[in-house]
């Protein structure tokens, strides 16, 4: 609609320094995406970055979520070895009903292979369980390189809710102190 191709004509188009956006939020996928790709994505990642550094702008990436942090790992030395130094904001399902966080990987293009389950704690015999994001959070803690991975943060998608994972994140700050 209108007279945008994409994101990256609207970035570059001036009109959002003239309306005083200073700070461009863009999306990651360390997955893929389901109708995008692999090609694609890298090139509107790289260029888009390009173009919020070539401006006025910070920005950040704010990746889809995931439940195994090994390809989130691989594909942040990827993004930085592109030359994006952008902060990166992983995705983390927060705690939530297992047949509520498979919907949703479903829906989204998420990888959800048995193993894939187990790392992340799912119990596939018990979809009325719910389950948290403690595993994942653990392993890209264990396996995060500075030098090699650059400035991440995390971003909490609140499939159980915003009370419930306000709740566990506090928890699990008080646990891993």
């Amino acid at each position: 609609e209108g007279p945008y191709a994409d994101a990256l004509s609207v970035i570059r188009s001036g009109l959002l320094e003239r309306h005083g956006v200073r700070h461009i939020g863009i999306s990651g996928y360390p997955e893929g995406h389901p109708a995008i790709t692999g090609p694609a994505l890298w090139s509107a990642l790289t260029d888009k970055a390009a173009a919020i550094g070539a401006g006025p702008f910070t920005g950040d990436v704010i990746t889809q979520f995931g439940f195994d942090a090994q390809p989130v790992l691989d594909w942040l030395a990827d993004v930085r070895a592109r030359g994006v130094d952008l902060p990166v904001r992983i995705g983390v399902p927060g705690p939530a009903g297992v047949r509520r966080l498979l919907g949703y990987a479903t829906r989204f293009g998420i990888s959800t292979s048995a193993s894939v389950a187990r790392k992340y704690g799912f119990s596939l015999t018990n979809l009325m369980g719910t389950t948290g994001p403690d595993r994942f959070l653990r392993t890209l803690t264990d396996r995060y390189d500075p030098a090699r991975h650059g400035t991440v943060k995390v971003h909490f998608y609140t499939f159980g809710g915003l009370r419930t994972t306000a709740e566990w994140i506090t928890g699990f700050c008080r646990e891993t102190r």
